[in-house]
């Protein structure tokens, strides 16, 4: 019997409690996803860069109603649990963010996150108490839920040209403190800077992984006190990397040699339903 989505919700929780850290593997389609899950992850999410990608879009360029029906096939296509990247919950007003985290649960996903970036060139960052806000009607959504739904706080600044690791603290000891369950801020230059963010805070931090230069061990950022390790877009671009070779070898050499190094499609075919 597959489990119920308060079942998938406890294990997703339970899996932060550690000890140690945990990979969240993040698929870009339903077919991933299974390849993910049948290689033995315990959880899955989504990735927002990745599946504007599979839509030939930037991240960014996805609505809300994409980005749900996109977890839905996600959910539907593994007995997992499954957390989603919802940027900045699709809209600015604290309660449009509320309704985002609603309306996650009806596809069946038992986490998200929600980040401080405003999506504007013209002002990458809500301000402090904005930001806030939004993490606080966030919390309240959440906390109506008749399960427990586990809600990812993220902070923008190291991608969004504010580099300051003490805002970078600050905000999140705001989102822990109004209820996050789960802290995160991407872009972190170095194992110290890891270090500071989860010693600042007593709730689980989620390192996001795929940056060059600034991706690290799971032993290593396990030993800096992480709990959760997403892979973000780098799945998806390791395989963008291999089609591109490939579609390169063929059209500039006229050779085929991927072929021979390819997986053999009922070995991808195992990993699917029938």
């Amino acid at each position: 019997m597959p489990n119920s989505q308060s079942d998938k919700a406890t294990r997703f929780r339970a899996l932060h409690a550690g000890p140690g850290a945990f990979i969240i593997a993040n698929p870009w389609d339903a077919g991933s996803a299974r390849v993910l899950a049948g290689l033995g992850f315990e959880a899955l999410a989504t990735s927002s860069g990745a599946f504007a990608g599979t839509l030939g879009r930037r991240d960014g360029k996805v609505t809300r109603d994409e980005a749900m029906a996109h977890a839905a096939a996600v959910v539907g296509a593994v007995d997992l649990p499954v957390s989603a990247d919802f940027e900045n919950g699709f809209g600015h007003a604290p309660d449009f963010v509320a309704e985002t985290v609603r309306l996650a649960t009806e596809t069946g996903l038992v986490g998200c996150s929600i980040e401080d970036a405003t999506g504007e060139a013209a002002r990458p960052l809500y301000g402090f108490e904005e930001a806030l806000a939004r993490i606080e009607a966030a919390v309240k959504a959440a906390r109506a839920l008749p399960f427990a739904f586990t809600l990812t706080a993220r902070t923008e600044n190291f991608l969004r040209g504010n580099p300051s690791l003490d805002d970078t603290i600050r905000r999140l000891k705001a989102f822990e403190a109004a209820g996050a369950d789960v802290l995160m801020a991407p872009g972190l230059p170095d194992l110290a800077s890891v270090k500071a963010v989860c010693s600042a805070l007593a709730k689980p931090v989620n390192f996001m992984a795929g940056i060059k230069g600034r991706s690290f061990s799971v032993p290593e950022l396990a030993a800096a006190g992480v709990r959760r390790i997403s892979l973000a877009t780098s799945l998806y671009r390791a395989a963008m990397t291999g089609l591109i070779a490939a579609a390169r070898e063929a059209k500039d050499k006229g050779t085929l040699g991927y072929v021979e190094t390819s997986i053999p499609t009922p070995e991808i075919n195992a990993f699917m339903r029938g």
